[in-house]
């Protein structure tokens, strides 16, 4: 996987404005946006009690290592007033990184490539959009096979949405 792959979602609030706000304090640090996907909606994963997802997945070029990186997501996460109180509940912002160029790395605060890539087709199909034949790093294959094997069946529909 050649770059570092960012997946924004945001599912309570003004979910476009999320998006939005997260993108723009990204860029105020020292990351710049290359490439991003179009914005989809997508049923939430895990409790189906909630609202459902905007999700987007851009590509950043920045001079942070990748746990400088995850600790600047998660003050923009904070600034941006995320509580975390369930696994996979509601949030108004959620910034996982998917890919840091090539590494694997598993601490007990990241894990690299993001385990759930595989899984989501919520992450596969904007995936998809900016980086269809980029590999991942362990199983070596590209963004578009993973998606032909997803068995995820939750509804994730392409939106007219810009950031």
């Amino acid at each position: 996987m050649n770059g570092i792959y960012l997946l924004l979602g945001s599912n309570l609030g003004d979910r476009l404005n999320n998006l939005r706000t997260a993108s723009n304090f990204l860029q105020n640090e020292n990351i710049k946006i290359l490439n991003e996907s179009s914005i989809y909606e997508t049923e939430p994963w895990g409790p189906s009690d909630q609202p459902w997802f905007l999700n987007i997945v851009i590509q950043v070029e920045t001079l942070l290592d990748e746990n400088s990186l995850l600790n600047f997501c998660l003050e923009v996460e904070q600034k941006m007033g995320r509580e975390r109180k369930e696994k996979w509940g509601a949030r108004l912002i959620d910034i996982d990184i998917l890919y840091y160029n090539d590494q694997i790395l598993e601490s007990e605060k990241l894990t690299l490539p993001h385990p759930g890539i595989e899984t989501r087709r919520f992450t596969l199909m904007p995936l998809c959009e900016i980086a269809p034949n980029e590999t991942h790093p362990i199983s070596s294959q590209s963004q578009v096979m993973l998606l032909s094997k997803c068995e995820d069946a939750l509804d994730c529909r392409l939106t007219e949405f810009q950031l």
